[in-house]
């Protein structure tokens, strides 16, 4: 490792073993200077970090400190923070931007690249697994284009914890390692409204087995570098996916179905959560079916399928709630495109494109059968769900909250009245005052047609209960928390980021101590600036 005093050396970080496959394994970018360009025949541009000011450490994820080995006295040492801020280096790093493409808002877009990521190197965890450690907002790359490759607190703390969150929740993520202040501001447009303030900066350590994502290969492709292609596939099969065999046409098209599958697993996830990516472009689209680039996500309060977190995407909502499911379709068709010159074959990718809809279908049918504590989905089922669907938006509806607290209606309650029925939902809706009595008498009738339902299954109430209770979270990370924890954050206080850090870590646990932040958004974050949609900015 670089010199450093002996007092600030830990146990965990010496006993690092960097295994940089990515960039032993891929082409590098033959110009070292660190200046905005093209770079062809490339997956990847050497760069070094910028140096902070004054990092100071704010967070980070036991579980995800203690896969890669380090301990509490590890995380708070001095050369910690000095490592993933990106002011020192340890030996076995070699930092590195990557290059990729993608299409935005379905155009493509383009070069695009690590505008203000930095890979520091690989390590293999304690469970076997190969991560690779990335600072975002570490400073420019050649692929920063008209950026300064930084990154504020606000948007720092949000991607911090909810890449936590997510992995807590049980949905396939990237994790973040740390959440590092820099002591320097950095001038952001947050409105985008040509009024640009100062604002702290940070820097979050994320962490994956792989940050490739389905951009990754489309820029190879629409270059016409088929070579740099197959050895970029060639090398994802072999790291990722060994269990696919050597390098064939079979094997190629094996991958593009397992990355279907995943893909389909990982909305299905988003579906059943509540979570919006709200940027959901094919440069934002793991190759491993991970949740990746927490920029202008959101949670669903209200139920509208129609909802998107992204103020650039107000207008059209291409990335809305409900569209998330065509839309990784609308990818996948992408990567198919981009690797079909190693393939040749256009009825096969369109197979397994087929298929995706019919794969993603059948989980999605088990993921709602799963939320109302069914044992499965039967076709009879689909006017349930699709009433359910329409009912949740007769009124201003919590999603969280109503299918958690429908696991406390029990089949005895279908012979009640509308309103003792109702009683334990009334908590999900946002002005249950004003819910008129027609509404009532839909929203209950529906709640008989599902209890009549579950008793057909035979299972006991207090079973179904419990089985929701595990698919259906208490917790969720709503932006307004985020904001809140941010607004502290921004006076120097991170209580709130690590208490909530906590909750988070147990969202399907009741946690009676922490019952405030099971709560729907409060009426004081319904238009509130980071409480609802959120730019691009930063």
């Amino acid at each position: 490792m670089t010199q450093t005093n002996e007092s600030n050396t830990t146990n965990g970080l010496l006993n690092w073993q960097f295994d940089n496959q990515f960039i032993q394994r891929l082409p590098a970018d033959a110009e070292t200077g660190n200046f905005r360009r093209q770079v062809l025949g490339a997956c990847f541009s050497y760069v070094t970090p910028r140096k902070a000011t004054s990092p100071t450490l704010m967070a980070y994820s036991a579980e995800m400190s203690e896969e890669l080995g380090l301990n509490d006295e590890d995380c708070h040492s001095d050369l910690f923070k000095q490592v993933f801020v990106g002011n020192q280096q340890l030996e076995g790093m070699q930092p590195h931007a990557q290059c990729y493409g993608g299409h935005q808002f379905g155009n493509w877009a383009g070069q695009l690249g690590d505008g203000r990521a930095i890979n520091l190197g690989e390590v293999i965890g304690e469970s076997g697994q190969r991560w690779s450690l990335q600072l975002k907002g570490s400073g420019e790359t050649p692929y920063s284009r008209t950026a300064d490759g930084l990154a504020v607190l606000r948007s720092s703390v949000r991607e911090f914890l909810c890449s936590e969150a997510m992995y807590h929740l049980g949905v396939p993520t990237t994790r973040a390692l740390s959440l590092i202040t820099t002591g320097d501001d950095v001038i952001r447009d947050m409105f985008y409204d040509g009024r640009p303030q100062s604002e702290p900066g940070a820097v979050v350590c994320r962490v994956a087995p792989s940050f490739l994502r389905l951009g990754s290969y489309e820029i190879f492709s629409a270059r016409g570098d088929s070579e740099t292609l197959k050895t970029l596939v060639d090398y994802t099969i072999d790291t990722f996916y060994p269990h696919l065999g050597a390098p064939s046409k079979q094997s190629y098209l094996d991958w593009f179905r397992e990355i279907c599958e995943r893909t389909a697993d990982m909305v299905v996830d988003w579906m059943r959560v509540g979570f919006v990516h709200g940027v959901f472009n094919t440069d934002n689209t793991s190759v491993l079916g991970l949740t990746i680039d927490y920029g202008p996500y959101g949670w669903i309060d209200d139920y509208d399928p129609n909802w998107t977190p992204n103020t650039t995407d107000a207008t059209g909502k291409r990335y809305r709630f409900g569209a998330q499911p065509q839309i990784a379709q609308w990818n996948l068709l992408q990567m198919a495109n981009a690797i079909y010159p190693l393939i040749d074959d256009a009825e096969a990718l369109r197979n397994i494109l087929n298929d995706y809809v019919t794969v993603y279908t059948d989980k999605w049918q088990q993921m709602r059968a799963d939320k109302l504590g069914l044992a499965e989905f039967k076709p009879a089922d689909e006017a349930l769900h699709q009433d359910l669907n329409r009912v949740m938006q007769l009124t201003e509806t919590d999603m969280t909250l109503f299918y958690r607290h429908l696991a406390d209606v029990n089949v005895t309650d279908k012979n009640k009245t509308d309103d003792e029925l109702l009683s334990p939902l009334m908590v999900a809706f946002y002005s249950p005052d004003a819910l008129s009595q027609a509404d009532k008498k839909d929203i209950a009738n529906w709640v008989r047609d599902y209890l009549k339902r579950v008793e057909e299954e035979g299972i006991s109430d207090e079973k179904r209960k419990t089985k929701m209770n595990a698919v259906n979270p208490k917790y969720v990370l709503r932006n307004y928390l985020s904001q809140l924890a941010i607004d502290k954050a921004e006076q120097g206080d991170p209580s709130l980021i690590n208490e909530l850090m906590e909750v988070m870590r147990r969202p399907y646990d009741e946690q009676p101590q922490y019952e405030s932040y099971a709560a729907k958004r409060p009426d004081w974050a319904r238009n509130k600036p980071g409480c609802s949609m959120l730019s691009c900015s930063s």
